[in-house]
């Protein structure tokens, strides 16, 4: 994906690449999960690092 896009528009250091949600979470899930105020979110990327995000009222 990074590569075809940057064939098309330059990346920057700090570009967000919104790709959606990944099939069965959130609402696909029996029950329902939401993330809730207080929830922390983890994205990591091995080698690299991580990036921990709160989710807010």
């Amino acid at each position: 994906m990074i590569s075809e896009l940057s064939q098309y528009i330059t990346l920057r250091a700090g570009t967000v690449i919104a790709t959606g949600t990944p099939f069965g979470s959130g609402k696909d899930m029996s029950p329902p999960v939401y993330l809730r105020s207080g929830d922390t979110v983890v994205g990591i990327i091995e080698g690299i690092g991580e990036l921990r995000n709160m989710v807010g009222k």
